[in-house]
């Protein structure tokens, strides 16, 4: 029996040893400054070892607050290049944005959905090739819903006469803009998902391409035409979460870090720690601000 409470009482003196033995992930961090100019190498100076470090900057797109974050409220801003020719001009191409189509391409999907003409958020052309339009926001037109996507079209439409009009959309840029202003593009002229449908007149549909979108327009027509040529759906929402670099694992020692800023501002850099034991998990945080200058 006593010998049978002697190892009882070993083994319980050992599994709180081993309890304190669990490697702490508590870690300060100093700098020989708080100012820095741009260019110069920041040296971030350990005390501590935990298993694990990583390293978020401050800079956009490596924000420790920012690591988790799925859905932000984001801008889409769109801009193009028109040329109009022949014919009568008048303003028959139309920009139209709807957050409720279901990117069925026919013409009962498009009939069902909403779609809003924002054409006078834009310059067309009235003759003049390449005729910029102007950077338009679409954040006003987001649905509430964070994983809803945003669909765009020109809309073309002209009358029996004699000469229809030719429109050419030579560019198309679409950027979403996150609520700290970086700025990300998600689509060009050559890459937006371009689908065209005819509502009338089949023999006169628009022509995409990976340079240009074109309504060819041009002879005598005895039908009206009614054409659209509308986008992929963009999940302006979305976001991708911020990053930070890893440092150290639990095989490496790190007892500094060098970094160099090139953009003047005030940073916080962070450092997220962690230490694993079979026994246990700690995590640690520690964060030191950083001022660029000129």
């Amino acid at each position: 029996m006593k010998i049978v409470i002697i190892y009882l009482m070993l083994a319980i003196l050992c599994v709180s040893c081993m309890k304190e033995d669990i490697a702490s992930a508590d870690m300060e961090v100093r700098t020989d400054a708080a100012s820095y100019k741009v260019g110069d190498t920041v040296v971030f100076r350990f005390e501590g070892a935990p298993d694990n470090i990583v390293f978020y900057s401050g800079e956009n797109g490596h924000n420790y607050e920012l690591k988790d974050r799925l859905y932000a409220d984001n801008d889409l801003q769109v801009d193009f290049k028109t040329l109009v020719q022949w014919g009568v001009i008048y303003d028959n191409l139309k920009l139209l944005v709807s957050n409720d189509f279901t990117g069925i391409y026919t013409k009962e999907e498009i009939d069902k959905a909403t779609w809003t003409d924002i054409s006078e958020k834009a310059t067309f052309s009235t003759g003049q090739d390449n005729t910029p339009s102007g950077i338009v926001s679409l954040k006003s037109y987001l649905s509430p819903v964070d994983t809803a996507s945003l669909y765009l079209a020109f809309r073309y439409t002209d009358t029996q006469k004699a000469q229809q009009n030719r429109w050419v959309v030579r560019s198309f840029n679409a950027v979403k803009v996150s609520p700290e202003g970086v700025q990300t593009n998600v689509a060009t002229i050559s890459n937006a998902g371009w689908n065209a449908v005819s509502f009338l007149n089949d023999s006169k549909v628009w022509t995409i391409s990976a340079t240009q979108l074109l309504m060819h327009g041009g002879v005598a027509s005895d039908t009206d035409n009614d054409d659209w040529v509308i986008t992929k759906g963009f999940k302006v929402r979305e976001s991708i979460a911020d990053k930070g670099v890893a440092l150290k694992n639990i095989s490496s020692n790190l007892r500094e870090y060098k970094y160099v800023y090139k953009t003047p501002g005030v940073y916080k850099a962070v450092f997220e720690t962690s230490s694993n034991w079979y026994s246990g998990r700690k995590e640690g945080y520690a964060e030191v601000t950083i001022n660029i200058q000129p």
